[in-house]
């Protein structure tokens, strides 16, 4: 059989990290002083697994909600003797001064920080601690780290108050004592961002060996010291820098460039044109080109090169919106360093979806999942991540994903979820979930899921059409599923959220989707759950039921979920006193003549009525009803039904049944349990014939046919 997308396991070394990042107190640390966690002193990593164990940590921070961060986690690698440190990535606002600080020992070739805005011109003075090893530094979007907190000098100072860690640096405060000098093995740069009071040129005078170099969105003030590079340069990204004719005189200069950026985001804010005079020179002069992006630029008319394609050579990788291949080059090529584009390309990726046909699916799945990962909190790249993968993981493509591919898409819309409480990102999210099997593809998270949910249904008035979503999958995810799953969820509030969207929907007089779902969702999770059932009679339950009754007298579907929910209640013998009342009693029994939904509301009142007289006659303590005329209305009712009914029930156990056989307290309640099994297992044999043999039940029906008190009928059913 052909695998399905995304069906490589894990590697054993990622799913090591993982479990020692999660249980570092039982595996590689000990609780120190004060709580701080230490590396144990028999342990050595090399680099391989230290470089691992950082950016795994930076990863689950950013995308696990159930991850828990260590305060001292970067501590750990302060010491060069027991861990070593070569390649790290870190990102976003989470990283602070004095995490950089911790492993100012280490040796580091690489570092690539991203949207570091903590980050403050202490860091800058850590950065000169690696100056003797870095190969490659990224500072793209790090533009608080030219900046000095409170205006304090440019220092490293291990005992700095934590304190002043929490605020971002001052934006007045600018550094002017840094640059690159005694950086001399780095070969790859990344300014991208770099604030517009920062000189580049003087910041980079000092590098002299460069190989590459982006600018993303920087303000040049002079353009003819890039030419310092010119014999070096290969690769050169000036992604939004205002571009002039000087400009391009001194990239053409760079003779051995092997990829030049000068793309825009859009043509709107260029006042510059691109010319077929610009174009030429940049393919004539620079001969060792593989790679050129001069998109959004406003290009005019006659702005074609003869022999482009020779001269170029055949495109190899191409980003744009053609074609499918194209898009996804362009969400890849685009994704951690602008999610603008990225966004645009996420859109049409979403039309090739929703209208044609997506025929990389792994590609684009894992791609979509990278840039929901990677911009967590661009809200953009939520949006059209989110509704693309609506469309990637629908019926269409579902055979062709693996388990793991999609608990990674489950992943990263639960992050959102969890993110954003804007609406269309809550729609969209919603909305993926309902293509996955509930509950089964949802277990691995069935908390989180709930909790998220949840909270979406607490404010009176939401998005209707969310609303109605979110209540659905609510009660998808409490049918089937083991009672200890029901009850965490129970005590996260659920019960309390259903009685108050029935209560709204009651104040509103409507009786819509939402309603019957809340009402199926209650009876789906108080079943053989007995907790539950005492929340929903301490939350006015019963009062919303008489009440939903009164003003919904025609609703067949809602009678139905109310009467089921009433009959768990009823099978559990300590709440069964606070449904013997006059009121109560008398609406069980006039319901036993309702045709509402077949036989199903009839039934299900019978069920309930027949819980309470198993308890005998001594508990009856009311006058009217009497016990008597209500028994005599429940035989008339079961002898009207015809037991080859199919049913619109689904019994996960027959134990509630099964315990009314073999007693003579209730003959009627005896004949209602003995009625439901026979139809059951007459109707459909195959499913609930194993299910009667396996709980005991041949043995009771024995009894049933051994008792005098029997009435015939039973006795004919039971045999």
């Amino acid at each position: 059989m052909a695998a399905k997308a995304g069906d490589n396991p894990e590697s054993l070394m990622t799913l090591a990290t993982v479990f020692c990042l999660r249980n570092l107190r039982k595996t590689m640390c000990y609780q120190g002083f004060r709580n701080k966690l230490c590396l144990r002193s028999d342990i050595f990593l090399p680099s391989e697994i230290c470089d691992k164990l950082v950016n795994t940590y930076m990863e689950l921070v950013h995308t696990d909600s159930n991850f828990e961060p260590e305060e001292s986690f970067f501590q750990l690698f302060s010491d060069p003797r027991s861990t070593r440190l070569t390649r790290v990535q870190l990102r976003e606002d989470f990283v602070r001064d004095r995490d950089l600080e911790a492993i100012r020992k280490q040796d580091l070739i690489e570092l690539h920080l991203t949207y570091c805005n903590s980050l403050s011109s202490r860091s800058l003075k850590t950065l000169t601690c690696f100056r003797e090893t870095l190969v490659s530094l990224c500072l793209f979007g790090c533009s608080h780290i030219f900046y000095r907190k409170g205006g304090a000098p440019l220092a490293c100072n291990e005992d700095t108050e934590d304190e002043e860690e929490e605020s971002p640096a001052s934006r007045q405060a600018l550094e002017t004592d840094f640059n690159f000098q005694g950086f001399n093995r780095l070969r790859l740069l990344n300014l991208g961002g770099l604030p517009d009071e920062v000189d580049a040129e003087t910041l980079l005078k000092p590098l002299k060996s460069l190989h590459s170099l982006d600018l993303s969105n920087v303000q040049l003030l002079g353009t003819a010291f890039l030419t310092q590079w010119k014999d070096r340069l290969a690769s050169l990204v000036l992604y939004n820098v205002d571009l002039s004719e000087e400009l391009v005189s001194t990239v053409v200069e760079l003779v051995n460039l092997r990829h030049l950026d000068i793309s825009r985001e859009s043509r709107r804010t260029s006042k510059f044109k691109m010319t077929r005079k610009i174009l030429t020179a940049v393919v004539q002069r620079l001969v060792n080109l593989v790679s050129l992006d001069i998109s959004g630029h406003i290009m005019l008319d006659n702005c074609t090169v003869p022999h482009f394609e020779e001269a170029m050579g055949r495109p190899r990788w191409v980003t744009g919106s053609k074609n499918e291949d194209q898009v996804l080059n362009a969400i890849e090529a685009y994704t951690e360093f602008r999610p603008e584009l990225a966004h645009r390309a996420i859109n049409q990726l979403f039309d090739i979806a929703r209208i044609q046909h997506c025929s990389q699916l792994l590609r684009a799945l894992q791609l979509v999942i990278a840039a929901l990962k990677c911009h967590k909190y661009d809200k953009s790249i939520q949006v059209t991540g989110s509704a693309a993968l609506f469309y990637l993981t629908n019926t269409e493509y579902r055979s062709d994903q693996s388990v793991r591919l999609r608990r990674q898409v489950i992943q990263v819309v639960l992050n959102g979820m969890e993110q954003y409480q804007e609406v269309t990102v809550q729609r969209n999210c919603c909305l993926t979930l309902c293509n996955f099997s509930i509950p089964e593809e949802l277990e691995f998270q069935y908390s989180r899921v709930n909790q998220l949910l949840l909270k979406i249904l607490e404010p009176a008035r939401q998005d209707e059409s969310i609303q109605r979503i979110a209540v659905h999958l609510c009660n998808a995810l409490v049918c089937q599923v083991d009672n200890h799953h029901k009850e965490a969820v129970g005590k996260m509030g659920f019960v309390k959220t259903m009685l108050n969207l029935i209560q709204k929907k009651l104040q509103d007089r409507m009786c819509d989707q939402v309603m019957e779902f809340s009402w199926s969702a209650l009876w789906n999770i108080t079943d053989e759950t007995p907790d539950n059932c005492q929340m929903f009679l301490n939350c006015r339950g019963m009062s919303l039921f008489l009440e939903c009754l009164q003003e919904f007298p025609d609703k067949q579907e809602l009678h139905r979920n109310m009467l089921g929910l009433l009959g768990n209640v009823a099978e559990v013998k300590a709440l069964r006193p606070q449904l013997l009342t006059p009121q109560f009693i008398t609406v069980f029994s006039n319901l036993l003549d309702s045709k509402a939904d077949g036989i199903e509301v009839s039934y299900n009142a019978c069920g309930v009525l027949s819980h309470i007289m198993f308890d005998g006659p001594e508990v009856w303590s009311m006058e009217e009803p009497r016990r008597d005329t209500v028994m005599d209305k429940m035989w008339d009712a079961i002898q009207s039904w015809d037991v080859s009914s199919r049913r619109n029930i689904n019994y996960r156990s027959f134990e509630p049944i099964l315990r009314l056989l073999p007693q003579s307290i209730s003959p009627v309640s005896q004949h209602w349990a003995t009625w439901a099994l026979y139809n059951l297992v007459s109707v459909y044999p195959s499913k609930y014939c194993p299910l009667l043999i396996k709980e005991g039940g041949i043995s009771l029906l024995e009894k049933v046919l051994e008792l005098d008190s029997s009435q015939p009928e039973t006795k004919d059913m039971a045999r």
